[in-house]
């Protein structure tokens, strides 16, 4: 039998998928919710139906169907965004449309809470937004923005903006809730209570709180521990004006998961004997204590069981005050005091690759100062022109980030079987003393905005502009190097090693678009964006001298087109978009301590799609990206594959409810990709398995029963670039809810 082996592009396979979903219009439902008004990157609010940005929502109810345990596992059912949950519930990699994670963290995605960025910074290294963020009971809704408005109406997000919209008091369940892990020790309480205070005035109040080890990890002690409370209140006026103050605490403990010792083996990740990916972890009860240096020069001490430990104390305020003759001025405003310690045992070998002892370096960071203060004031006026409707947006965005951490890394001799050795290496002597250091860095932003939205009968019609300044001011220091390889008292932070920052950039960044209603169930739109990341941390600790104001400072850049179609037919609801996105930037990652500036470039087709047949539903989101270097400073890779770039990536959530049961799954997978921009290792692609059942007892009491991985799938997510160590998502795992809503 002949074997056609022509490769069809993503293109075709796109195509493809968009008139097989048109054509089972009558078997599909509506449950995108394409006439939801979506408040995030909208000077005024708009609904998707007549937006021309690729929107997508993930309200409470599907948060719980996804079995998602992170913030970053959420997002992976969303089309465009890939989420690299492998983390934990923290430092995960998250990024849009083909644009690369050449480091970590959120570089081109700005995660908000409450319409405010929750750090300036997405990819801040030991320090990412998600870090200082927790779904809870008092979670309303994600809403995620790609593209399109996010480069103009926020700061340093170019590609996407993911906002944690928080449930206000009115109109909302009250619940509280028990979960278990089963096959692990784990409990933890969730509440949420809102009401209202007279006719005008409402809040809402609650969180969570947690205690013990959290499968698949066996720590062997309580590596969850903490809990987070929220509160707000708002009194509304006339006229749908209304003020509002808000407050979070957070103080939280969770495991710090990080790569594993691997091998390589023609040119694919091998495990090692003794070392499972989906559930080792080797900081447990042997090792209670590593001294560490602080920013002032003394010896700390701190417990490696304390894994990814960060506090979060905010307050803000919220107004909107609609004015006579068409004017709405609104304002946001969030102070923020952010700190913490990041503990996590990253493997610097595999030892002998078959099991045998290897050196582990304790990524041990004092997260020093991460405090913000953000503000957001605009003001809208509506009015008519040439015969539609027009609404011109004025803004001012101000923002201060504090960024202060302490690196100081020891080394040990660790064993498969869990054994540990005193320091072979003091953090001054680590790596040749490259990452031991303390800096103290501030970062002002003013951003002025402009938007004019004008519509008129089928026709919407956006453009907005944004001016972004922002200075950097600080001083690093780096430690001497002593003779004595474990000696903390041998050395110090050295005076001669300051190095002065401060700089200033300013760059303007640009969006527009249009959608046309077809009919009022099929638009069309497109748009396009041009928008810019200011790098922090990354760029520090290169050439002495680079950063005090005498020479240019590189900056990263995300241009972006799209075109797309969103549709509902009887039971159909479908949301498609073609995508083009170009990337330049500068990078530095602390794990391989190189700096590097390349260019990328990727095309592809994201699809969002709704099912509803009686009590049966469906939705099912897909990526295809092609996505290579376009240039590099290593010659070899341009034409490569982005690390990590799969062709595709795809979440399918089915559901069904027979009486006062439901139950689901939720399939995420993705096809195989690149762990280096080399190409040289493959890493396999897989599909996990999450199942769910809901058992409603009665009116107000239910019964939630959910599986992460059901059947233990094998799934790395990084590798190193010479093989020697990997990460892979979570092995299986489950647990069980009581909650009781009134």
């Amino acid at each position: 039998m002949k074997t056609n082996n022509k490769k069809i592009s993503p293109k075709t396979i796109a195509v493809a998928a968009s008139l097989a979903a048109l054509q089972i219009g009558a078997v599909y439902a509506q449950n995108l919710n394409l006439d939801e008004v979506v408040v995030t990157a909208s000077p005024t609010g708009r609904t998707k139906m007549k937006s021309s940005d690729s929107v997508t929502s993930v309200g409470e109810e599907a948060i719980m169907r996804s079995g998602a345990t992170s913030a970053a596992e959420i997002l992976r059912s969303v089309p465009g965004i890939r989420a690299e949950s492998s983390g934990g519930e923290g430092n995960a990699n998250i990024t849009v449309r083909g644009a690369p994670v050449s480091a970590g963290g959120s570089r081109y995605v700005q995660m908000q809470e409450d319409g405010l960025p929750v750090l300036l910074f997405g990819d801040i290294a030991f320090g990412t937004p998600d870090q200082f963020l927790r779904t809870d009971f008092t979670t309303d809704r994600v809403e995620v923005v790609r593209g399109g408005s996010a480069s103009t109406l926020a700061s340093n997000a170019p590609g996407a903006i993911i906002n944690f919209v928080s449930k206000r008091g009115r109109d909302v369940g009250n619940a509280v809730g028990v979960t278990t892990g089963l096959g692990s020790r784990l409990n933890r309480y969730d509440f949420n209570f809102g009401s209202v205070m007279g006719s005008d005035t409402y809040f809402n109040m609650g969180g969570f709180m947690r205690q013990g080890e959290g499968a698949p990890y066996n720590t062997g002690f309580n590596s969850q521990d903490g809990g987070q409370l929220k509160a707000s209140v708002t009194k509304e006026f006339d006229k749908g004006s209304y003020v509002r103050v808000n407050f979070k605490n957070l103080d939280d403990k969770t495991p710090t998961i990080l790569p594993v010792p691997t091998r390589l083996s023609n040119g694919k990740i091998q495990t090692i004997a003794g070392v499972d990916p989906r559930n080792a972890f080797f900081i447990n009860p042997n090792i209670t204590r590593d001294t560490t240096i602080d920013r002032h020069g003394n010896q700390v001490t701190s417990n490696p069981a304390n894994g990814l430990h960060v506090t979060s104390r905010s307050i803000g305020l919220e107004a909107k005050l609609n004015l006579d003759n068409g004017w709405t001025v609104e304002e946001k405003m969030r102070r923020s005091s952010n700190g913490g310690r990041f503990i996590g045992m990253f493997p610097a070998d595999n030892g002998n690759g078959a099991g045998g002892p290897f050196t582990g370096t304790m990524f041990n960071t004092s997260l020093d100062n991460m405090d913000n203060l953000f503000n957001d004031l605009k003001a809208s006026k509506s009015f008519d022109m040439n015969g539609g409707k027009s609404v011109f947006t004025g803004g001012l965005f101000t923002g201060s980030q504090n960024l202060g951490q302490t690196w100081f890394w020891n080394q040990y001799t660790v064993g498969t079987n869990g054994t540990w050795s005193a320091p072979v290496s003091s953090g001054w002597n680590t790596w040749g003393g490259c990452c031991s250091r303390t800096y103290d860095m501030k970062y002002n932003v003013t951003a002025p905005y402009a938007a004019l939205n004008w519509e008129k009968d089928k026709l919407t019609i956006e453009g907005s502009v944004r001016q972004n300044n922002m200075s950097a001011t600080g001083q690093t220091f780096k430690g001497s190097t002593p003779t004595n390889a474990t000696a903390l008292s041998a050395a110090s932070w050295s005076a001669g090693s300051a190095d002065t920052v401060n700089y200033k950039q300013n760059k303007m960044s640009y969006s527009a678009g249009a959608n046309y209603a077809m009919t009022k169930d099929t638009a069309l739109y497109g748009r396009i964006s041009d928008g810019y990341n200011f790098a922090a941390d990354r760029l520090l600790y290169g050439t002495s001298g680079a950063l005090n104001g005498g020479k240019p400072v590189s900056f990263n850049r995300l241009q972006q087109q799209e075109f797309g179609v969103k549709h509902r037919e009887g039971n159909l609801s479908l949301f498609g978009t073609f995508f083009m996105a170009q990337t330049d930037e500068s990078n530095y990652e602390a794990t391989t301590q190189k700096f590097t500036t390349n260019g990328y470039e990727a095309k592809g087709f994201e699809l969002e799609a709704g099912y509803r047949s009686g009590a049966f539903r469906l939705s099912a989101g897909a990526t295809i990206t092609d996505a290579k270097i376009k240039s590099s400073l290593t010659a070899a890779e341009v034409g490569k594959k982005p690390r990590r770039q799969a062709d595709l990536v795809y979440a399918l959530s089915p559901s069904y409810r027979t009486g006062d049961l439901e139950f689901g799954a939720a399939f995420i997978g993705s096809g195989k990709s690149y762990g280096d921009d080399a190409n040289t290792i493959t890493m396999d692609g897989y599909m996990i398995t999450n199942l769910f059942a809901n058992y409603r007892i009665n009116k107000q009491a239910s019964a939630i029963l959910s599986v992460n991985n059901t059947f233990n799938k094998l799934a790395f997510t990084e590798v190193e670039g010479d093989g020697h160590a990997a990460r892979a998502l979570a092995g299986r795992s489950a647990k069980a809810t009581l909650k009781y809503e009134f």
